[in-house]
């Protein structure tokens, strides 16, 4: 048996996926706070590792705004570098974002208790020592130090209102 969720107002064709295309596509939501073991690994929601989809790794990232790290299933990176691939290699913007991208970068799998090992350097840019926010971002997430956070997520609810009508919610 499918099961249908609807997309749009309308229950044509278009406006209908399968639930099944949902599962394993990286939808993480909520916030979580966890410590790094003394190893300096980072456990990995069981409910998100579930939304990981196949190969079972994560790429952390430097985020370009904030000091925090982006993490990314495969399958999302991939769609995002994707297009990028359509720029030039003689278009030197494009070349300079993909060589900072791709230089502080990590691709990392879990173990058998959903612990992940970012390496030292990502870990200092986004000053994560001994406890990390881990926050949703529907198709990725983000790991935080608590300060950071803090800073980050007492923003007005003017600004939210006018991010939310760039991005067309």
């Amino acid at each position: 048996m499918l099961n249908y969720v609807i997309k749009g107002q309308g229950m044509d064709e278009s406006n209908v996926i399968l639930e099944n295309e949902i599962k394993g596509q990286g939808i993480f939501v909520g916030e979580f706070l966890h410590s790094l073991d003394p190893k300096k690994r980072l456990t990995i929601p069981s409910e998100w590792r579930a939304q990981v989809g196949s190969p079972k790794s994560l790429y952390v990232l430097r985020d370009v705004t904030d000091k925090c790290l982006c993490v990314f299933p495969t399958s999302e990176l991939q769609r995002r570098i994707e297009r990028i691939r359509h720029h030039s290699i003689a278009d030197a913007r494009a070349r300079q974002f993909t060589r900072m991208l791709g230089s502080q970068s990590d691709l990392v799998a879990w173990d058998s208790q959903g612990r992940i090992r970012i390496k030292d350097d990502l870990l200092n840019f986004a000053d994560l020592k001994d406890q990390v926010v881990l926050v949703g971002a529907f198709h990725s997430f983000e790991l935080w130090s608590p300060d950071n956070w803090n800073k980050v997520s007492g923003t007005d609810r003017g600004t939210i209102h006018e991010a939310a009508q760039y991005v067309g919610f």
